[in-house]
């Protein structure tokens, strides 16, 4: 058992200053029964705690550490970058540099505008298609997560179809009255919703690969028939690809699917590390933005020298390195291949999921095709099998409804350790 005596000292110092002693709920580690852990320092892939305890880190920052937390442009000298002054408030140089890149990567997307957060992101590029298309409606999909602003944090009613019911106290029920929400991964239900709302419906926004219900992918025929919709009633497509931009490849989820969306969200890996978002499109839609257009969206640290300095480098190391994307799924294919059958041979109540580089550990049995299918999930079980992982210095996302994410940091031996202790904690859960 490993010492948190110094965690938890901290934390109850973090309680009387910080909302629940977090600047994001699910850093509580509430959903897996215990006190967070407080982190020291990263290097590679491993966290180190104020306690001086090493894990193998499973959460990569939510995504962003594809190349781990020490990747090879840190090494750099970073003191020329610094002395150039950390924020200026006028445009720069690599604001354009950066652009240049993210256009240059995804298919369909002629302009870019950064942003501070996926959160930023996703707000904003709904905004932008309500002035384009001049309507008002949006739609979503159950189990797909596209930040905290007030028009998505919404949940459906007791149907697939529903108008939005506001999942946080302080979103007033008028804001999310134009939010529809419809059942991922099923066309007849998507059928219906345009059927009904099309002609309101000024943007549909889905993550490609859902990444925060566990990892569950989008069915090809259910993005073909989305785009499809959406071309004949003239309603905007977004992808968030704020988990899967740069992810699953370069050019993204769309780039894997073959799948042009209208406009894209990105976040996490576009920043090196540090807070980021963008949002893009096609060049008519993205004209309506100010100030070409009437749509307004400002922000004081957009653009940000330094964050834009860490996305160039991330940028130019996964375009110049495309193996990167082929060794992350092998990583996540071995894990695959020795879990499964492991699984299948002493029939655990368990399902290991993969989506090329993305994996996920569901606590349910069968396929996972949609939110109803997640939230059968055993959230208990999950939570007594990620403290005895971290017991054995294994940190996973502490919350069943994520995947792990993988970095080109991680070793063989360090997946080993990872599928050594699942196999020993599953078995004593289960026998």
């Amino acid at each position: 058992m490993m010492n948190h005596e110094q965690s938890n000292t901290l934390y109850e110092r973090a309680k009387l200053v910080i909302p629940g002693g977090v600047n994001s709920p699910v850093r509580a580690f509430r959903s897996v029964g215990m006190d967070p852990i407080m982190i020291e320092s990263a290097s590679e892939s491993i966290l180190t705690d104020v306690d001086g305890n090493e894990y193998i880190d499973f959460i990569g920052s939510w995504g962003p550490m594809i190349l781990g937390h020490t990747p090879p442009f840190m090494k750099n000298d970073l003191n020329p970058i610094l002395s150039r002054g950390l924020s200026y408030g006028v445009p720069s140089a690599l604001e354009v540099e950066m652009a240049e890149r993210l256009v240059g990567a995804y298919q369909g997307m002629d302009m870019v505008r950064m942003v501070n957060s996926g959160t930023e992101a996703t707000m904003s590029a709904i905004r932008v298609a309500r002035g384009f298309t001049s309507r008002n409606k949006i739609l979503k999909f159950e189990g797909c997560y596209h930040g905290h602003s007030d028009a998505l944090l919404v949940k459906s009613g007791s149907g697939t179809l529903t108008y939005g019911v506001p999942t946080s106290l302080g979103v007033p029920e008028s804001v999310v009255k134009d939010t529809i929400v419809s059942r991922y991964n099923d066309s007849t239900a998507l059928i219906k919703a345009f059927e009904e709302y099309g002609k309101e419906l000024a943007a549909v926004i889905i993550e490609p690969v859902a990444g925060n219900m566990g990892v569950v992918p989008s069915e090809i025929s259910f993005l073909i028939t989305l785009r499809e919709l959406c071309d004949e009633y003239g309603t905007i497509l977004i992808f968030d690809e704020v988990i899967t931009g740069f992810r699953l490849a370069y050019g993204g989820a769309s780039e894997v699917y073959g799948i042009i969306p209208d406009m894209v969200c990105f976040g996490k890996i576009i920043g090196g590390g540090l807070p980021v978002g963008a949002y893009g499109g096609k060049l008519e839609i993205m004209s309506t933005v100010s100030p070409l257009g009437g749509v307004y969206q400002a922000g004081t640290l957009s653009g940000n020298p330094l964050a834009m300095y860490f996305g160039i480098q991330m940028l130019d190391y996964l375009k110049e390195n495309p193996m990167v994307y082929q060794n992350l799924e092998d990583m996540a294919k071995y894990l695959e291949s020795e879990m499964v059958p492991f699984i299948e041979k002493h029939q655990l109540p368990v399902s290991f999921k993969r989506y090329k580089s993305m994996p996920c550990l569901f606590f349910v049995e069968g396929e996972i095709n949609n939110y109803d299918d997640v939230k059968c999930c055993d959230t208990n079980a999950y939570a007594t099998y990620f403290r005895a992982m971290l017991d054995q210095g294994i940190l996973l996302p502490p919350a069943q409804f994520e995947g792990l994410f993988l970095s080109t940091a991680h070793t063989k031996a360090q997946l080993d350790a990872y599928l050594e202790a699942s196999k020993t904690v599953l078995t004593k859960m289960y026998r």
